[in-house]
């Protein structure tokens, strides 16, 4: 029986011991740190450092996963934070169902998969889900990072790319940032290398 979507990624989560560092991604602290807060919507979660986050910083956040394992140890971290009055967890599979309401802010980190999955489309849904006047924050992979298990050779979309995947109307949409950016890895075992990473940070209009 091939192996579902949940399984895979319950199996990957499962993997992984200890604490996560407990901090928030470079690009979502640069670019979401300076936002008023309001309603967030996360999408791949994971163990909930960016979810967390956003939570400490006012925002009021719905933060999905198709991992169960992930989000029940995204869970227990924010009731010991204090903080599960400020963050509801819902499990996704986003290719087949998708979170209701519209939000201030909608974030997709690194939500890129190794198994076939229409990210393109998914990443469409997300801008759905904006507000007007709303951010649509995405940061992407722009090359194999250090001590990836993707293929020597694999090519990665740039920001430019990825965003006319979307097919947005852009006279809904104002441009914030659709750029490259470099910075030092922090995972233990390629520490202080350096990885590119895109971001693709728009704000709608109507």
């Amino acid at each position: 029986m091939q192996q579902t979507t949940r399984d895979f990624w319950n199996d990957r989560y499962r993997e992984k011991t200890g604490e996560t560092s407990g901090k928030p991604g470079l690009v979502l602290s640069q670019f979401a740190g300076p936002l008023q807060p309001g309603t967030a919507l996360e999408l791949g979660c994971g163990r909930g450092d960016d979810a967390l986050w956003l939570a400490r910083q006012g925002w009021q956040v719905t933060a999905v996963d198709v991992s169960a394992v992930a989000l029940a140890h995204a869970s227990e971290r924010s009731a010991r934070a204090g903080l599960a009055g400020s963050l509801r967890f819902e499990e996704h599979d986003l290719a087949e169902t998708f979170p209701d309401g519209s939000h201030d802010l909608v974030v997709a980190s690194f939500l890129q998969s190794p198994r076939d999955w229409p990210r393109a489309r998914v990443l469409a849904r997300a801008a759905g889900a904006v507000t007007t006047g709303g951010r649509l924050l995405i940061t992407e992979h722009g090359k194999r990072p250090p001590g990836s298990e993707a293929a020597e050779d694999r090519v990665f979309p740039g920001a430019e790319e990825t965003l006319a995947s979307l097919a947005l109307d852009p006279r809904h949409w104002r441009r914030l940032c659709v750029c490259a950016i470099a910075r030092k890895s922090t995972r233990p075992e390629v520490q202080g290398q350096t990885a590119e990473d895109n971001v693709i940070f728009l704000q709608r209009l109507g």
